[in-house]
């Protein structure tokens, strides 16, 4: 355990798949904002959550990829400079509850570890990305919420606007956290 209380996410324990977004240019920002080597965290009790909908990802032939977890206020400034849309990003002045620890944003492999359709990439910050869009195939539909009952039987609660994107419930009622285990490339960008 971090000193901030955080649990490290270790893909073999909780049979996920790690691909922390920020850490590398596949993002909205077009940028790394994490170091390459920033680890995967989640405060135990999410971290607990995270692993009971693994299982049930396994048990159903799929599994979860987390693209974002732990996120430190400092990453989350940058966010919001680049998008100041409290639809899509959280105003760090509230504080983001992946600053918190209890949120993490995760789509479902297939059996073959391909991403599943979900009919928008992660972070992709339209009207498209939110839940239950009728415009959308039935095969994304399906997609979407079959990782939604996967979280919500966990203990997850959804965000509306992103169908990537799960919290613990009441999660504002976590304090924020600054661990520097995970290490920012520039803060300044």
């Amino acid at each position: 355990m971090s000193p901030a209380g955080l649990v490290t996410i270790d893909p073999a324990e909780y049979l996920v798949e790690v691909d922390l977004a920020y850490a590398g240019s596949n993002n909205f920002v077009c940028l790394p904002i994490y170091a390459a080597d920033a680890p995967c965290m989640l405060r135990a009790d999410a971290a607990a959550c995270l692993k009971r909908a693994a299982l049930a990802a396994r048990r159903a032939g799929l599994s979860l990829k987390i693209l974002d977890a732990y996120r430190p206020p400092a990453a989350q400034e940058v966010l919001w400079r680049i998008c100041p849309d409290p639809a899509y990003v959280a105003d760090p002045a509230q504080g983001s509850n992946h600053s918190r620890g209890v949120a993490v944003d995760v789509t479902l492999l297939g059996d073959d570890g391909t991403a599943l359709d979900m009919g928008t990439g992660f972070d992709d910050m339209r009207e498209l990305s939110h839940h239950d869009r009728p415009d959308l195939p039935a095969a994304v539909q399906r997609n979407r919420h079959l990782l939604l009952g996967i979280m919500l039987q966990a203990g997850f609660v959804s965000l509306p606007t992103e169908w990537w994107h799960y919290e613990l419930p009441g999660a504002s009622a976590y304090p924020l956290l600054d661990e520097a285990g995970v290490l920012l490339i520039d803060r300044r960008l």
